[in-house]
């Protein structure tokens, strides 16, 4: 019996890749360590949509399509955004390899 193996987490970047869909374009791009999707978005040199950084506002909301990410605070989304796949992405570092993240949902 073959167990499936765990998703590897990005603990060192190596490997890893953020898909950023924003204003209709997509760019993929290594995160650093633990960096959140903001951070990631706008190292990317993409203008993603943000005001307070603090998990507090809700304004860089996007949605997950793929992979997982966990959110250091959140204080603006609620159980069902959460569960929708929504994450606040200046809060929200990945936990897999493999994240693909849209604005524009």
């Amino acid at each position: 019996m073959t167990a499936e193996p765990m998703p590897a987490a990005p603990d060192d970047g190596a490997g890893a890749e953020v898909t950023i869909v924003l204003d209709r374009k997509t760019q993929t791009v290594a995160p650093a360590a633990g960096e959140t999707l903001l951070e990631t978005a706008r190292r990317a040199g993409l203008n993603p949509p943000f005001s307070c950084e603090a998990g507090n506002c809700g304004t860089c909301i996007a949605k997950l399509t793929e992979g997982t990410a966990t959110m250091r605070v959140n204080d603006a989304l609620d159980d069902d955004e959460v569960a929708d796949g929504y994450v606040l992405t200046c809060q929200a570092i990945p936990d897999t390899a493999r994240v693909v993240v849209t604005y524009d949902d």
